[in-house]
């Protein structure tokens, strides 16, 4: 049986740290679904089809690597796609507590289900996409903070 992981997220936008967790984990997995969560009363930066082709964009090298899309509960789309593992990074101990809790429920919800903890390289620790979306935002340079070669519009 193939070992499929996903990485679930809302990616707007990616960061280099989501792009450093994911291509950690490739030695780890058969395939990996990098699938950004759809929520419908959460107003987005960058539209559903910008994020899929960013990611698109920085794992197309990757043949284990699939970007797709997801509403609903996690757990429902890795029973969908035969996952076994969901991937998640951790900056700091307020970023374990509150995917500790995640880990939890899902695995209460789909007791098949396993998540995997990876911890962010130092240099990471402080990015996230509210840091890049508020650069983006009052016009500054997010380059640095987003994977090298990608080009956010706005």
């Amino acid at each position: 049986m193939d070992k499929i992981a996903i990485f679930p997220g809302s990616f707007d936008p990616i960061t280099r740290g989501h792009e450093d967790i994911i291509t950690r984990a490739i030695p780890l997995f058969d395939r990996i679904f990098v699938s950004v969560g759809i929520n419908r009363e959460k107003k987005s930066f960058f539209t559903i089809d910008e994020r899929v082709g960013f990611l698109k964009t920085v794992f197309g090298k990757y043949p284990e690597i699939k970007i797709d899309t997801y509403e609903g509960l996690t757990v429902d789309y890795c029973r969908k796609v035969g996952a076994q593992y969901i991937l998640r990074g951790l900056r700091t101990s307020a970023d374990f507590e509150f995917e500790r809790s995640i880990g939890q429920v899902n695995k209460k919800l789909y007791p098949e289900i396993e998540t995997v903890f990876f911890l962010t390289h130092p240099e990471f620790t402080s990015l996230n996409s509210s840091v890049v979306r508020d650069i983006l935002s009052h016009g500054g340079d997010a380059s640095m903070f987003v994977p090298v070669g990608l080009k956010l519009n706005r």
